[in-house]
């Protein structure tokens, strides 16, 4: 599993044994699946696993990215009685998802009486990288990994239209102050002084910028350096437009009770829009073509990976 360079030249680190790809595409455990209801589900699931690996047998990213296993792990949640490793992408139904493990695990008798605080603050969810190394590499090579992804673009906005638009205490002044500050010319007092009010367009001069002010967050950054879809093989490819389908046809697999469902709730601000293709298209009239072109670059790999058709 190890890269030729590594192989020919000194033994790698212990860490680095194991995470590289190419591993063989495992065929998914189907035992506790009843019905033939689930058919086009799994069809697609098998296209999207083979696309992946596809992609990444073609990207050979594992000779570009040596990271810490810690580190590689550190966005993948631990459900120990069902054996699954969930990797959590922000603004891709990870809220909801966390609420199933929480029930899963025994945590929590309803998914629908779980809090947003409960979900996010709570600490009732294990992560894979406070394990030690033998535990990490046990999990990681007998549970299974599933993922859930979003169109960039459409997560991109739904990201900020949460954290920009709604009045939050900690991305306004963290992040609102300093993108105002360096990209709004002759802003007021008043904005300088609570980050209030930030516009797409600056938010996306942020984004893009290689000195940017504050660094990075997890509800943009790309699906390829959160879960590092290339280095650990997943199991399992969700996608947000296809949620419900998806989610409750994992769950068959993985054993879960028959009267779980994934929630079909929206999380927050549930009086929004949902933010969909044509909510993107206005937002994305604010930015001049150039910054259309460069912030589909930034998500470039996100778009390969998972196969999703570019704005």
């Amino acid at each position: 599993r190890v890269p030729e360079q590594h192989r020919a030249s000194e033994s790698p680190p212990s860490w680095l044994r194991g995470v590289y790809l190419p591993p063989a595409l495992h065929p998914l455990n189907k035992t506790f699946v009843k019905g033939a209801e689930w058919q086009d589900t799994d069809s697609s699931q098998e296209k999207r696993r083979a696309f992946l690996q596809d992609f990444c047998r073609k990207y050979n990213s594992r000779k570009k990215l040596q990271t810490h296993l810690v580190h590689l792990v550190s966005r993948i949640y631990v459900e120990d009685r069902h054996k699954v490793l969930y990797c959590e992408v922000p603004k891709a139904g990870c809220s909801n998802w966390k609420r199933v493990l929480m029930v899963l695990s025994g945590l929590a008798a309803s998914a629908n009486n779980i809090s947003h605080d409960d979900v996010h603050y709570g600490k009732h969810l294990r992560k894979l990288d406070s394990y030690d190394l033998k535990g990490i590499y046990t999990r990681l090579n007998m549970y299974t990994k599933f993922i859930f992804v979003r169109d960039p673009m459409e997560r991109l906005v739904s990201a900020f239209r949460d954290k920009f638009e709604h009045p939050n205490s900690y991305y306004h002044p963290v992040f609102g102050k300093a993108i105002i500050k360096k990209y709004r010319h002759n802003a007021d007092e008043e904005a300088l002084k609570t980050g209030s009010g930030v516009k797409f367009k600056e938010f996306i001069q942020y984004l893009l910028d290689s000195h940017r002010p504050v660094g990075m967050d997890i509800h943009w950054e790309q699906v390829s350096k959160l879960c590092y879809p290339c280095l650990i093989n997943y199991d399992f490819i969700g996608k947000f437009e296809t949620l419900e389908e998806d989610a409750n046809y994992f769950l068959q697999l993985v054993g879960a009770p028959a009267n779980l469902k994934f929630p079909k709730f929206k999380d927050r601000h549930s009086s929004d829009e949902r933010t969909s293709t044509e909510v993107v298209r206005q937002y994305l009239k604010e930015l001049s073509k150039e910054e259309r072109q460069l912030t589909y670059d930034f998500y470039y790999l996100d778009y390969l990976m998972f196969n999703y058709t570019s704005p």
